[in-house]
């Protein structure tokens, strides 16, 4: 894959991330808005700020275009649009590419490439986010139980596990398999010249090892293969092993990974000067 290719990706992928449809929560919302029927346009009130939309129907279902974003059109369901706190929130949205930017796609997709790029999606890691998770013993809401949780659904995701990311390359053309796919079958990755790794922090062993011998793999998120889990197939669980502060408080990539750039790179939402870290084998995106 082209070096431009991936930069173009990266800063759609990036862009939308820091755009107001975030996944900003997995709270009740607040307020419920209701779309009237056989209309074009909607309007309402929230935060003091009168709003208006264009409705479009998309598989027998209502949403509000949300926004026009520069690559992509960004439509909400009136469901996932609420407020947490007297702040606007945005659960989840889909993303609709322009006709007329089909030429743009052509470039930056990979529709006829005979053996597409994979990317893996982080249903462990939207586990381990997800309420009653890691998280909840992290902060010290739950005791030890919550480091086994269930493995949630890939409806579920959120900004926590790339949900825009997810949309945005299936859009593109790219094909994907879920993390306890790979689990199950790491030779998988045999089968594709190019690996593409979102915001995959919760591995096992197995997918650690599969993804660290490929050849040619893309790193999208920092904090990628930062601890490890273990996976319990027939009651849908996964549990913390060892990573991010635990079994003890000195412990913290659970593989000891030495390409590990989770600091400081973890927490910059602006992305204003981000780059590729270009090592044999691997590109790592700050």
């Amino acid at each position: 894959m082209k070096i431009l290719k991936i930069s173009i990706i990266s800063i759609t992928i990036l862009s939308i991330i820091s755009a107001s449809v975030y996944f900003g929560t997995s709270s009740e919302l607040e307020q419920d808005i209701i779309i009237p029927q056989e209309q074009e346009y909607f309007e309402f009130e929230i935060e003091g700020k009168k709003m208006k939309y264009e409705i479009k129907e998309i598989e027998g279902f209502k949403f509000i275009k949300w926004e026009e974003h520069d690559l992509v059109n960004v439509f909400v369901n009136p469901e996932d649009i609420g407020t947490v706190n007297e702040k606007l929130v945005i659960r989840k949205a889909i993303f609709e590419l322009k006709s007329e930017l089909t030429s743009v796609y052509n470039e930056i997709g990979v529709y006829d490439e005979k053996v597409k790029p994979l990317f893996i999606i982080p249903i462990f890691t939207a586990s381990a986010y997800a309420p009653l998770g890691f998280y909840d013993y992290y902060e010290k809401r739950c005791d030890k139980k919550c480091l086994t949780t269930k493995i949630i659904s890939m409806d579920e995701l959120n900004s926590s596990s790339s949900a825009n990311a997810v949309k945005i390359l299936k859009l593109l053309g790219y094909d994907s398999i879920t993390d306890l796919e790979l689990h199950q079958n790491p030779n998988i990755l045999n089968n594709y010249e190019k690996i593409i790794i979102l915001h995959n922090e919760y591995v096992t062993k197995i997918m650690f090892d599969a993804i660290t011998s490929h050849q040619n793999v893309i790193y999208l998120y920092p904090n990628a293969l930062y601890a490890e889990i273990e996976v319990d197939v027939n009651n849908n669980q996964i549990t913390l092993i060892r990573g991010h502060a635990f079994p003890t408080k000195n412990v913290d990539n659970g593989f000891n990974w030495e390409l590990d750039n989770t600091r400081p790179y973890e927490y910059d939402k602006k992305c204003d000067n981000w780059k590729f870290f270009d090592i044999p084998n691997v590109k790592l995106l700050s």
